[in-house]
Protein backbone atom coordinates (compact mmCIF):
# COMPACT_ATOMS: atom_id res chain seq x y z
CA UNK A 1 0.00 0.00 0.00
CA UNK A 2 2.51 2.15 1.03
CA UNK A 3 4.71 1.68 -2.54
CA UNK A 4 1.64 2.31 -4.57
CA UNK A 5 0.95 5.91 -2.65
CA UNK A 6 4.63 6.66 -3.61
CA UNK A 7 4.09 5.40 -7.17
CA UNK A 8 1.02 7.73 -7.17
CA UNK A 9 2.47 10.43 -5.96
CA UNK A 10 5.58 10.68 -8.02
CA UNK A 11 3.38 10.13 -10.79
CA UNK A 12 0.83 13.46 -10.04
CA UNK A 13 4.42 15.41 -9.34
CA UNK A 14 5.78 14.49 -12.89
CA UNK A 15 2.38 15.54 -14.44
CA UNK A 16 2.75 18.66 -12.26
CA UNK A 17 5.68 19.11 -13.83
CA UNK A 18 4.87 18.87 -16.92
CA UNK A 19 1.82 21.29 -16.80
CA UNK A 20 4.21 23.84 -15.62
CA UNK A 21 6.83 23.54 -18.35
CA UNK A 22 4.40 23.30 -21.09
CA UNK A 23 2.47 26.69 -19.28
CA UNK A 24 5.82 28.29 -19.27
CA UNK A 25 6.45 27.98 -22.81
CA UNK A 26 3.12 28.63 -23.82
CA UNK A 27 3.92 31.71 -21.85
CA UNK A 28 6.34 32.78 -23.48
CA UNK A 29 5.20 32.00 -26.92
CA UNK A 30 2.58 34.49 -26.42
CA UNK A 31 5.12 36.94 -25.40
CA UNK A 32 7.28 37.11 -28.72
CA UNK A 33 5.38 39.27 -30.85
CA UNK A 34 7.62 39.62 -34.13
CA UNK A 35 8.99 36.80 -36.27
CA UNK A 36 12.22 37.10 -37.74
CA UNK A 37 13.16 35.87 -41.68
CA UNK A 38 15.91 35.55 -43.72
CA UNK A 39 15.05 38.11 -46.50
CA UNK A 40 14.96 35.40 -49.35
CA UNK A 41 12.66 32.85 -47.16
CA UNK A 42 9.32 34.62 -46.93
CA UNK A 43 6.10 33.20 -48.28
CA UNK A 44 5.70 33.71 -52.00
CA UNK A 45 2.37 35.47 -51.00
CA UNK A 46 2.86 38.34 -49.14
CA UNK A 47 2.68 40.49 -51.99
CA UNK A 48 3.69 43.45 -49.97
CA UNK A 49 7.32 42.55 -48.88
CA UNK A 50 9.70 43.78 -51.29
CA UNK A 51 12.76 42.34 -51.88
CA UNK A 52 16.16 44.26 -51.15
CA UNK A 53 19.88 42.33 -51.99
CA UNK A 54 20.94 42.59 -48.12
CA UNK A 55 21.71 40.60 -45.06
CA UNK A 56 19.48 42.29 -42.77
CA UNK A 57 16.87 39.84 -41.90
CA UNK A 58 13.14 40.90 -42.21
CA UNK A 59 11.33 41.62 -39.13
CA UNK A 60 7.32 40.87 -39.30
CA UNK A 61 5.45 42.58 -36.48
CA UNK A 62 1.57 42.48 -35.99
CA UNK A 63 0.67 45.08 -38.49
CA UNK A 64 3.79 45.40 -40.49
CA UNK A 65 7.21 44.33 -41.68
CA UNK A 66 10.18 45.76 -42.20
CA UNK A 67 14.02 45.41 -42.91
CA UNK A 68 16.22 47.34 -41.04
CA UNK A 69 19.54 49.86 -42.14
CA UNK A 70 21.52 49.79 -39.12
CA UNK A 71 23.97 51.99 -40.67
CA UNK A 72 21.00 54.40 -40.77
CA UNK A 73 19.25 53.50 -37.47
CA UNK A 74 16.01 53.12 -39.47
CA UNK A 75 13.82 51.00 -41.94
CA UNK A 76 14.93 51.01 -45.62
CA UNK A 77 10.93 49.68 -45.88
CA UNK A 78 7.99 48.92 -43.99
CA UNK A 79 5.17 47.03 -45.84
CA UNK A 80 1.80 45.94 -44.71
CA UNK A 81 -1.52 44.85 -46.35
CA UNK A 82 -4.34 47.39 -45.46
CA UNK A 83 -7.81 45.71 -45.67
CA UNK A 84 -11.08 48.35 -45.65
CA UNK A 85 -12.15 46.63 -42.19
CA UNK A 86 -8.32 47.28 -40.78
CA UNK A 87 -9.73 50.99 -41.07
CA UNK A 88 -11.77 50.99 -38.57
CA UNK A 89 -10.35 52.10 -35.46
CA UNK A 90 -10.60 50.05 -32.14
CA UNK A 91 -7.56 51.24 -30.59
CA UNK A 92 -6.24 54.25 -29.84
CA UNK A 93 -2.71 55.46 -30.09
CA UNK A 94 -0.08 55.20 -27.47
CA UNK A 95 2.52 57.37 -27.41
CA UNK A 96 4.92 54.86 -26.10
CA UNK A 97 7.96 55.24 -28.30
CA UNK A 98 10.27 52.27 -27.64
CA UNK A 99 13.05 50.86 -29.28
CA UNK A 100 12.45 47.96 -31.27
CA UNK A 101 13.29 44.89 -28.80
CA UNK A 102 13.56 42.52 -32.21
CA UNK A 103 16.45 44.66 -33.96
CA UNK A 104 19.47 42.53 -32.47
CA UNK A 105 22.08 45.59 -33.26
CA UNK A 106 19.30 48.27 -31.66
CA UNK A 107 17.60 50.87 -33.15
CA UNK A 108 17.41 54.82 -32.17
CA UNK A 109 16.65 56.04 -29.03
CA UNK A 110 14.52 58.83 -27.29
CA UNK A 111 17.58 60.93 -26.76
CA UNK A 112 18.38 60.44 -30.77
CA UNK A 113 15.21 63.15 -31.56
CA UNK A 114 14.80 64.90 -28.39
CA UNK A 115 15.63 68.67 -29.42
CA UNK A 116 16.46 67.65 -32.79
CA UNK A 117 14.18 69.66 -34.34
CA UNK A 118 12.96 66.94 -35.82
CA UNK A 119 9.55 64.83 -35.23
CA UNK A 120 9.67 60.79 -34.66
CA UNK A 121 7.35 60.18 -38.03
CA UNK A 122 5.84 56.84 -38.30
CA UNK A 123 7.07 54.92 -41.36
CA UNK A 124 3.64 52.88 -41.00
CA UNK A 125 0.71 55.05 -39.78
CA UNK A 126 -0.01 54.59 -36.27
CA UNK A 127 -4.04 55.32 -37.79
CA UNK A 128 -3.52 52.20 -39.57
CA UNK A 129 -2.78 50.22 -36.94
CA UNK A 130 -5.88 51.15 -34.80
CA UNK A 131 -7.30 47.64 -35.26
CA UNK A 132 -5.40 45.51 -33.30
CA UNK A 133 -4.09 46.65 -29.87
CA UNK A 134 -0.57 45.00 -29.94
CA UNK A 135 -0.38 46.23 -34.00
CA UNK A 136 -0.90 49.79 -32.45
CA UNK A 137 1.68 49.41 -29.84
CA UNK A 138 4.46 48.12 -31.70
CA UNK A 139 3.69 50.89 -34.24
CA UNK A 140 5.27 53.16 -31.84
CA UNK A 141 9.15 51.02 -31.75
CA UNK A 142 11.71 53.09 -33.30
CA UNK A 143 12.37 50.59 -36.24
CA UNK A 144 9.44 52.54 -37.68
CA UNK A 145 10.37 55.79 -36.89
CA UNK A 146 12.14 58.60 -39.12
CA UNK A 147 13.20 61.74 -38.50
CA UNK A 148 10.85 64.22 -40.64
CA UNK A 149 10.11 67.90 -40.56
CA UNK A 150 7.59 68.65 -38.46
CA UNK A 151 5.50 70.42 -41.32
CA UNK A 152 6.30 67.33 -43.56
CA UNK A 153 5.25 64.67 -41.06
CA UNK A 154 2.17 67.06 -40.28
CA UNK A 155 1.45 68.07 -43.46
CA UNK A 156 1.58 66.46 -46.58
CA UNK A 157 2.55 63.32 -45.63
CA UNK A 158 -0.11 62.92 -43.17
CA UNK A 159 -2.72 63.89 -46.18
CA UNK A 160 -0.96 60.71 -47.95
CA UNK A 161 -1.51 58.84 -45.47
CA UNK A 162 -5.36 59.78 -45.16
CA UNK A 163 -5.54 58.96 -48.90
CA UNK A 164 -4.20 55.65 -48.59
CA UNK A 165 -6.47 54.60 -45.40
CA UNK A 166 -8.92 56.01 -48.07
CA UNK A 167 -7.90 53.99 -51.09
CA UNK A 168 -8.11 50.81 -48.42
CA UNK A 169 -11.91 51.38 -48.09
CA UNK A 170 -12.80 52.08 -51.49
CA UNK A 171 -10.49 49.33 -53.39
CA UNK A 172 -11.47 47.33 -50.25
CA UNK A 173 -7.85 46.28 -49.82
CA UNK A 174 -4.40 47.56 -50.55
CA UNK A 175 -0.50 46.72 -50.30
CA UNK A 176 1.35 49.34 -48.88
CA UNK A 177 5.37 49.14 -48.87
CA UNK A 178 7.06 52.80 -47.86
CA UNK A 179 10.53 54.21 -46.36
CA UNK A 180 13.48 56.79 -47.10
CA UNK A 181 15.64 57.24 -49.36
CA UNK A 182 18.89 56.15 -48.21
CA UNK A 183 22.50 56.54 -49.36
CA UNK A 184 25.79 58.08 -47.96
CA UNK A 185 26.33 61.41 -46.47
CA UNK A 186 23.09 62.03 -45.03
CA UNK A 187 23.20 64.22 -42.27
CA UNK A 188 22.53 62.78 -38.53
CA UNK A 189 20.89 63.14 -35.29
CA UNK A 190 21.50 61.76 -31.84
CA UNK A 191 24.44 59.35 -30.60
CA UNK A 192 23.48 57.09 -32.53
CA UNK A 193 23.72 58.84 -35.79
CA UNK A 194 20.77 58.18 -37.48
CA UNK A 195 20.10 59.56 -40.69
CA UNK A 196 18.00 62.41 -41.71
CA UNK A 197 16.48 61.52 -45.68
CA UNK A 198 15.93 64.11 -47.86
CA UNK A 199 13.18 62.02 -49.68
CA UNK A 200 10.49 59.88 -48.40
CA UNK A 201 8.67 57.14 -51.02
CA UNK A 202 5.34 55.02 -50.92
CA UNK A 203 3.95 53.07 -53.48
CA UNK A 204 0.66 50.75 -52.98
CA UNK A 205 -1.07 47.98 -55.04
CA UNK A 206 -4.37 47.82 -55.78
CA UNK A 207 -4.93 44.14 -56.42
CA UNK A 208 -8.40 43.51 -56.32
CA UNK A 209 -11.10 43.05 -59.28
CA UNK A 210 -10.15 43.82 -62.52
CA UNK A 211 -8.62 47.53 -62.48
CA UNK A 212 -5.69 46.07 -61.14
CA UNK A 213 -2.87 49.37 -60.27
CA UNK A 214 0.14 50.82 -58.75
CA UNK A 215 1.20 54.19 -57.75
CA UNK A 216 4.32 55.81 -56.28
CA UNK A 217 4.78 59.09 -54.38
CA UNK A 218 8.33 60.58 -54.11
CA UNK A 219 8.00 63.64 -51.60
CA UNK A 220 11.11 65.47 -50.22
CA UNK A 221 11.45 66.06 -45.92
CA UNK A 222 9.90 69.39 -46.07
CA UNK A 223 6.54 71.53 -46.28
CA UNK A 224 4.72 70.47 -49.08
CA UNK A 225 1.89 71.80 -50.86
CA UNK A 226 -0.33 71.47 -54.25
CA UNK A 227 -2.51 67.84 -55.02
CA UNK A 228 -0.97 64.94 -54.29
CA UNK A 229 -1.27 63.53 -57.98
CA UNK A 230 1.69 65.98 -58.61
CA UNK A 231 3.82 64.02 -56.08
CA UNK A 232 3.05 60.42 -57.74
CA UNK A 233 5.26 58.89 -59.73
CA UNK A 234 5.84 55.30 -61.03
CA UNK A 235 7.05 52.11 -59.77
CA UNK A 236 9.78 52.29 -61.49
CA UNK A 237 10.86 55.24 -60.31
CA UNK A 238 10.99 54.58 -56.85
CA UNK A 239 12.70 51.65 -57.57
CA UNK A 240 15.13 53.10 -59.36
CA UNK A 241 16.04 55.83 -56.38
CA UNK A 242 16.14 53.20 -53.50
CA UNK A 243 17.19 49.82 -55.05
CA UNK A 244 14.03 47.95 -53.75
CA UNK A 245 12.09 45.71 -56.25
CA UNK A 246 8.72 46.12 -55.31
CA UNK A 247 5.97 43.52 -55.85
CA UNK A 248 8.10 41.13 -57.40
CA UNK A 249 5.84 38.34 -55.88
CA UNK A 250 3.47 39.05 -58.88
CA UNK A 251 3.37 37.52 -62.38
CA UNK A 252 6.55 39.10 -64.39
CA UNK A 253 4.19 40.41 -66.95
CA UNK A 254 1.89 41.99 -65.11
CA UNK A 255 4.18 43.28 -62.75
CA UNK A 256 6.06 45.13 -65.21
CA UNK A 257 2.99 46.57 -66.76
CA UNK A 258 1.56 48.03 -63.32
CA UNK A 259 5.01 49.34 -62.35
CA UNK A 260 5.60 51.42 -65.42
CA UNK A 261 2.67 53.20 -65.83
CA UNK A 262 1.21 56.19 -64.38
CA UNK A 263 -2.69 56.33 -64.68
CA UNK A 264 -3.95 59.08 -62.24
CA UNK A 265 -7.06 58.81 -63.53
CA UNK A 266 -7.55 55.20 -62.68
CA UNK A 267 -7.61 56.30 -59.10
CA UNK A 268 -9.97 58.13 -56.61
CA UNK A 269 -8.68 60.93 -55.09
CA UNK A 270 -11.49 62.05 -52.88
CA UNK A 271 -11.16 61.27 -49.34
CA UNK A 272 -13.63 58.25 -47.98
CA UNK A 273 -13.55 57.88 -43.72
CA UNK A 274 -13.76 54.79 -42.19
CA UNK A 275 -17.68 54.48 -40.59
CA UNK A 276 -16.08 55.17 -36.84
CA UNK A 277 -14.00 58.05 -37.49
CA UNK A 278 -13.83 61.19 -35.96
CA UNK A 279 -12.25 64.86 -36.70
CA UNK A 280 -11.04 64.42 -32.41
CA UNK A 281 -9.21 60.69 -33.68
CA UNK A 282 -7.83 62.14 -36.80
CA UNK A 283 -6.46 64.98 -34.96
CA UNK A 284 -4.65 62.74 -32.58
CA UNK A 285 -2.35 61.33 -35.28
CA UNK A 286 0.02 64.16 -35.77
CA UNK A 287 3.25 63.37 -33.42
CA UNK A 288 3.14 67.10 -30.74
CA UNK A 289 5.47 69.16 -30.87
CA UNK A 290 6.70 67.92 -26.86
CA UNK A 291 8.53 65.57 -29.53
CA UNK A 292 11.17 67.66 -30.15
CA UNK A 293 12.10 68.15 -26.60
CA UNK A 294 11.41 71.99 -27.23
CA UNK A 295 8.56 74.07 -25.66
CA UNK A 296 6.49 76.12 -27.83
CA UNK A 297 9.35 75.89 -30.69
CA UNK A 298 9.59 77.94 -33.92
CA UNK A 299 7.80 76.99 -37.18
CA UNK A 300 10.79 79.01 -38.82
CA UNK A 301 13.09 76.64 -41.24
CA UNK A 302 16.98 77.35 -40.60
CA UNK A 303 19.38 77.81 -44.39
CA UNK A 304 20.19 74.02 -43.94
CA UNK A 305 16.78 73.28 -44.21
CA UNK A 306 15.92 72.05 -40.99
CA UNK A 307 13.25 73.18 -38.67
CA UNK A 308 14.31 76.27 -35.93
CA UNK A 309 15.30 74.52 -32.68
CA UNK A 310 14.73 78.26 -31.16
CA UNK A 311 11.54 78.63 -28.54
CA UNK A 312 8.95 81.41 -29.42
CA UNK A 313 6.66 83.56 -27.49
CA UNK A 314 3.33 82.30 -26.14
CA UNK A 315 1.32 83.12 -28.69
CA UNK A 316 3.37 82.97 -31.16
CA UNK A 317 4.63 80.83 -33.62
CA UNK A 318 8.00 81.33 -34.55
CA UNK A 319 11.14 83.17 -32.96
CA UNK A 320 12.29 86.55 -33.44
CA UNK A 321 14.27 85.72 -36.74
CA UNK A 322 11.92 83.78 -38.58
CA UNK A 323 8.81 86.20 -37.59
CA UNK A 324 7.24 86.69 -41.32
Amino acid sequence: MKKSYIIFLGALLLMLGSYAFCHKINQSSQQTSAVVFPPDSLNPLDLEIPFLKSDAPVVRHAGYAFQYAENHEQAYWVAYKLTKKETEKAYSRTDNFIPDPFVKTGTAEQADYSGSGFDRGHLAPAADMGWSKQAMEESFYFSNMSPQDPSFNRGIWKRLEEQVRSWAIVYDSVYVVTGPVLQEGLPTIGANKVSVPKYYYKVILDNTGKDKKAIGFLMENKAGKGELSAFAVSVDKIEAATGIDFFNKLPDYFESKVEKELCLTCWSWSITKPQNATEEEEDKDDDNSKNTGVKNQCKGVTKAGTRCKRSCSEGSSYCYQHQP
